[in-house]
């Protein structure tokens, strides 16, 4: 006997799914930005933040470059700068 017809002759209720914890299947109950705009505000929160690490990433990326053309490189004999 299946566990529904088990629960059907005893009277039960059917079973409930039980509830999940992981953040992604997890419904984003949060406002929408817009209520024609499929965007909710704990989307657009994350999208910021990642945005935000993205940028200081870059810059990081962007000074170690600098500092390599201007100072190291030249340091190490791979060029010699035509400014000086």
């Amino acid at each position: 006997m299946g566990e529904a017809k088990r629960r059907a002759v005893q009277g039960l209720p059917p079973r409930q799914p039980k509830p999940t914890t992981k953040g992604a299947d997890k419904a984003d109950d949060s406002p929408r930005l817009l209520p024609w705009l499929p965007l909710t505000r704990n989307q657009a929160d994350r999208f910021v933040s990642v945005s935000t690490r993205g940028a200081w990433i870059g810059i990081s990326a962007l000074v170690l470059f600098w500092l390599t053309v201007r100072f190291i490189g030249p340091a190490a004999g791979w060029w010699h700068l035509s400014d000086g």
